[in-house]
């Protein structure tokens, strides 16, 4: 079993909740934030301690630096020596053209999906790194296919804030991998969770599936389990890569 300890932003649904369940079946010590969801994080919680395993859960949004800084002071004091983070908190408004879109709507988006990826790496470096006293480990962030395919006319904010992830990825590994540390993506499209509902189309996957070479979304935990090699031994020579998981498109 592992003795890993690692933690999930926005661990408390879709693709964060599948992957918090997975690694703590092998053995990692997790913790998850939620933002506004208090009672789906605690559920998560709830099963990976009815299955034996250990799990917290803090509040923090991702956005606001102060609230990193604690959470992960948090994370030294009840778990332990950080050795993966997932950086998977993530939101997106609204379907919208380019003419709809202001300055506030590219700010918030922007100050959790690319300041919140930045400052979490920060942290997890801060404690990772050799020349800290830490023991290496690896990040994990949550892109998007939308990084590459632009999503126009729904939100081409969105897939440039993951563009700036991809970017962060890349530069990042090169400068911590002779710190023990090592950083990859994946890139998930068209998966079956609630972000769709907060873009206001529930159903997007089911409209666009047919389009897709593989003719189906995908589903939370397939996603998981691309985190969880990432995050392992089993990739140990494996940093600043990318895993596209949109059915081929």
């Amino acid at each position: 079993m592992s003795n890993s300890i690692t933690l999930i932003t926005g661990g408390s649904r879709g693709i964060g909740r599948a992957t918090a369940l997975y690694l703590a079946s092998k053995g990692h010590k997790i913790c998850v934030t939620w933002h506004r969801r208090q009672d789906c994080a605690l559920e998560v919680v709830d099963m990976i301690r009815h299955a034996g395993g250990t799990a917290i859960a803090v509040q923090a949004d991702i956005a606001q630096e102060e609230q990193v800084v604690e959470l992960f002071n948090i994370v030294d004091k009840e778990l332990g020596c950080l050795s993966g983070l997932v950086n998977n908190a993530g939101t997106l408004l609204p379907q919208a053209s380019i003419e709809q879109i202001d300055a506030e709507r590219l700010n918030t988006i922007f100050a959790t999906n690319v300041n919140g990826s930045f400052i979490c790496a920060r942290e997890a470096v801060k404690r990772m790194a050799f020349r800290h006293g830490g023991k290496g480990g690896a990040i994990v962030n949550v892109s998007s296919a939308a990084s590459r395919l632009g999503a126009p006319f729904e939100y081409v904010d969105y897939a440039a804030s993951k563009g700036a992830v991809d970017t962060l990825t890349i530069g990042l590994a090169v400068e911590v991998a002779p710190q023990g540390i090592r950083v990859n993506a994946v890139r998930p499209g068209f998966i079956y969770t609630e972000m769709h509902a907060d873009g206001g189309e529930p159903a997007r996957v089911d409209r666009v599936k047919e389009s897709l070479p593989m003719r189906r979304g995908g589903q939370p935990e397939e996603v998981a389990q691309a985190i969880a090699w990432l995050l392992s031994e089993e990739a140990s020579y494996v940093t600043g890569s990318f895993i596209d998981m949109a059915g081929g498109k």
